[in-house]
């Protein structure tokens, strides 16, 4: 009798414990939340006269000269402080020289490749602006550090490529309102472009401080 009392004992236990397992909800961790990011309404501004090229760009972003040690002459920088957000804008003179145009279009196609082992796609579009100009549009998907980049060229006399990049380490479906954003006014920054004529004493300056860094 004792041992079929500590059997009855041990098999209600044994359902009720099963009865609380079952009834009890499965936990799952919750994803790590964002700060909703506030995003500006667009306005734009003219760069300086004392660049080869013009353009409008955001209000919202502050122009700063390129410090890097490979920089040269008319590379900047537009920099988002409350987004993080920088595009890079490089210049480089052709000299009418078509060994020059093409190694710059091979570099501007090669750092786009760069990012091909973590890119879903690299989506390449021409965008004719009002300006008449010819405008390559390259966008990536996926966990890329630039999801935005273009170039623009003469053929015979100016090159720029401009590249958006982000300093955070948030992941980019987490940042697609803010890519998105700085997207519209680089495609603003592209439909306002134009190049602008320096006199013939700043070109050669130019010329020759690009030789100088090219040597």
């Amino acid at each position: 009798m004792i041992v079929k009392n500590l059997f009855g004992r041990l098999f209600l236990g044994l359902i009720s414990l099963a009865m609380m397992i079952g009834c009890r909800e499965n936990y799952v961790p919750k994803p790590k939340g964002f700060n909703r990011i506030e995003l500006p309404a667009p306005a734009y501004q003219p760069l300086p006269d004392t660049l080869p090229y013009s353009f409008q760009y955001s209000k919202h972003a502050r122009l700063l000269d390129d410090s890097s040690q490979l920089a040269e002459r008319y590379w900047i920088h537009l920099y988002y402080p409350k987004l993080d957000a920088n595009v890079q804008v490089t210049y480089k003179p052709i000299e009418n020289k078509k060994e020059r145009l093409e190694d710059f279009l091979a570099d501007a196609y090669k750092l786009t490749a760069k990012h091909q082992i973590k890119a879903d796609a690299i989506e390449e579009n021409i965008l004719r602006t009002p300006g008449g100009h010819t405008a390559v549009i390259q966008e990536l998907s996926g966990e890329v550090p630039s999801q935005f980049q273009f170039f623009l060229t003469d053929s015979t006399d100016n090159f720029i490529r401009g590249a958006l990049y982000f300093k955070t380490a948030t992941k980019n479906d987490s940042l697609a309102p803010v890519i998105e954003y700085v997207k519209t006014d680089m495609i603003h920054l592209i439909n306002s472009f134009n190049w602008r004529r320096l006199d013939q004493a700043s070109y050669r300056n130019q010329l020759d401080v690009y030789r100088s860094a090219n040597k």
